[in-house]
C-alpha cells in the first residue's frame, strides 16, 4: 500500500473547510436551494461532518467539511480526517484559510484516512484522495504517511507472522529499497560477540534470537536508533496472564517505530550516518528459558539480578545500548513498548520520554506540537538509582516496591549509555480505539516528532 497526495492534474472538487463559527457566513454567499439543502441534512460544521452540495443539474459542485470549534479541535487530532473519511470516492481540493503546520497535520491526516490493514481480512480504504494543497511539502507528508503505514503494519501482524525472522525480512527490505547496508548476528553468534543478554533472553524460542543492524549515510552528524524487538512476550517463566497477553504481538513496537523513523530519515534524504540496532527475540518459555534469580553478566560488563523475567525488554536492550555507545554517535534514541507504569502515568495517547539534555528536551517538546504527535517529558530522577541496585548484583531488573516503575527502568537504560547524548522513548504503540485517522491497532508514537526536532538536535 502507498499512500500519496492525487496528480494535481486530476479534475477536484472543491471541499470547503467550515468550522462552525464560519458556516453561516459561507451559507449567506449561496442560493435558497443551497441552503435549504444544508439545512435539511443537519449541516453544522461539527467536527466529522461531511456533504456534498449538487449544482442545478445534480451532479456534485463542491463539499462541506466540518471542522468544529477550537475546543471541539483541541480534544481531537487531525479532526479534518473525521470528515474526510465521510466522503464518497474521487478527488478534493481544499478551499481553506488554515495554513503552515495546522494544514500539515491535517494533510497527513487525511493520507492517513487511506490506510487500512488487509492481510487476513478484505477490507476497503478510504478513497476520497486530496490534491496537494498550496505550501505544502508533499514529499514529505508522503514520506511521513508511508513510514507510519509501515510502523503500523510491523505491529499488527500477529507474532506467527511476525517472529525474530520476520522482522529481520522486514528490516532487510527496508534497508535494500533505500540503498542502506543490513547485517544480522544470530543465535549463538550473540554469545561469541558479546550480546549475552540478547541472547539469554531469547534462547527458549523456537527462532533464534538477533541482533539487526541497519546503516546508511556517509557524512553528517551520528544517528544511532535502538528499538525493542521482543516479537511475543509470554512474560517467561514469569508467565503473563492470558488477558496480559493478548497484545503482546506489539511488543515489538519500539523496533517498528525506529524503522519508521528510519524510513523517514532515508526517504527525506538527511544529512546523518544513521544506524539501527533491533535485538530480536521472542521471550518464551522452554527448558532452557532464563529463570528469575538469574545473574547476568551484561556486554558492558555490569551483572543483572533477574527478579522478574516479564522484564526482559530492558535486559535486550541494555546490550544494544551499550553497543551503540561504543562508538560514541552525537545521539542515540531508543524506543521501546517498555513499562505498563508508563501507560498509567500518560495513558496511551503520549509517548512519555526521557533525557538528561535540557535544550533535547525543550526542541523535542516544541517539535512536537507542530508535528501534532504528542510527547510528554519524565524524569532521570537520579535519587531512585538506589531502587535499581540489589545486594547480590550491580543491577536488578525488576526492583520491588510498585512505584516509579517506568522511571526505574528508565534508569536502568541509562546505565548502559555513558558517551553519548541520549533520548528515551516509554511507549504503548497501538490506538485502543478508532479516532480520525488512526484506526484500532498498531500505532506511531513520537517518530515524526522526533523526526521535526533533529535538525535542532543535530545542527542539521
Amino acid at each position: 500500500m502507498t499512500l500519496a497526495f492525487a496528480d494535481p492534474t486530476e479534475t477536484a472538487l472543491p471541499a470547503h473547510v467550515l468550522d462552525q463559527s464560519a458556516l453561516e457566513g459561507w451559507l449567506t454567499k449561496q442560493d435558497d436551494p443551497t441552503r435549504d439543502w444544508v439545512a435539511a441534512n443537519g449541516f453544522t460544521g461539527r467536527i466529522g461532518q461531511a456533504l456534498l452540495i449538487s449544482a442545478s443539474g445534480g451532479a456534485p459542485c463542491c463539499a462541506l467539511l466540518g471542522y468544529g470549534t477550537p475546543d471541539s479541535r483541541a480534544r481531537k487530532r487531525f479532526s479534518l480526517a473525521a470528515a474526510a473519511e465521510k466522503l464518497p470516492a474521487g478527488t478534493y481540493r481544499l478551499e481553506t484559510e488554515m495554513t503552515g503546520d495546522a494544514l500539515a497535520a491535517e494533510c497527513f491526516g487525511w493520507l492517513m484516512t487511506g490506510y487500512v490493514f488487509d492481510r487476513y481480512k478484505k477490507k476497503s480504504a478510504n478513497s476520497a484522495r486530496l490534491v496537494t494543497p498550496d505550501g505544502i511539502d508533499r514529499n514529505r507528508i508522503e514520506a511521513l504517511a508511508n513510514a507510519e503505514a509501515l510502523t503500523r503494519d510491523l505491529i499488527n501482524t500477529p507474532a506467527a507472522d511476525m517472529g525474530p525472522e520476520q522482522l529481520q525480512a522486514a528490516a532487510t527490505a527496508l534497508a535494500e529499497e533505500f540503498g542502506a547496508r543490513a547485517a544480522t548476528i544470530a543465535g549463538d553468534d550473540l554469545l561469541a560477540q558479546n550480546l549475552p543478554m540478547i541472547h539469554t533472553v531469547g534462547r527458549a524460542a523456537e527462532q533464534a534470537p538477533r541482533l539487526i543492524e541497519l546503516n546508511w549515510g556517509n557524512t553528517g552528524p551520528r544517528l544511532t536508533l535502538v528499538g525493542k524487538g521482543v516479537c511475543f512476550d509470554t512474560g517467561g517463566l514469569d508467565l503473563k496472564p492470558a488477558s496480559a497477553m493478548a497484545l503482546m504481538k506489539k511488543d515489538m513496537g519500539g523496533a517498528a517505530n525506529v524503522l519508521g523513523l528510519a524510513r523517514m530519515i532515508m526517504a527525506l534524504g538527511l544529512p546523518v550516518q544513521l544506524r539501527v540496532l533491533i535485538p530480536a527475540v521472542e521471550n518464551a518459555v522452554a527448558g532452557n528459558a532464563f529463570r528469575p534469580g538469574d545473574i547476568l553478566t551484561s556486554r558492558k560488563g555490569l551483572t543483572v539480578e533477574v527478579n522478574n523475567t516479564d522484564a526482559e525488554g530492558r535486559l535486550v536492550l541494555a546490550d544494544a545500548l551499550a553497543l551503540a555507545d561504543e562508538d560514541a554517535p552525537d545521539l542515540i534514541i531508543s524506543m521501546a513498548t517498555l513499562t505498563g507504569a508508563a501507560r498509567v502515568a500518560v495513558g496511551p495517547d503520549l509517548a512519555p520520554f526521557y533525557t538528561d539534555d535540557e535544550d533535547a528536551a525543550r526542541t523535542l517538546s516544541e517539535a512536537a506540537a507542530r508535528a501534532t504527535d504528542p510527547v510528554w517529558r519524565l524524569p532521570f530522577h537520579t535519587p531512585y538509582e538506589s531502587m535499581i541496585e540489589p545486594d547480590m548484583a550491580d543491577l536488578d531488573n525488576a526492583p520491588g516496591g510498585g512505584f516509579a516503575g517506568s522511571i526505574t527502568a528508565a534508569l536502568f537504560l541509562r546505565r548502559f549509555v555513558t558517551a553519548s547524548r541520549y533520548i528515551h522513548f516509554d511507549i504503548y504503540g497501538w490506538q485502543p480505539a478508532k479516532a480520525p485517522a488512526r484506526p484500532k491497532g498498531g500505532a506511531a508514537q513520537g517518530p515524526r516528532a522526533l523526526l521535526e526536532s533533529l535538525p535542532a538536535l543535530l545542527d542539521l
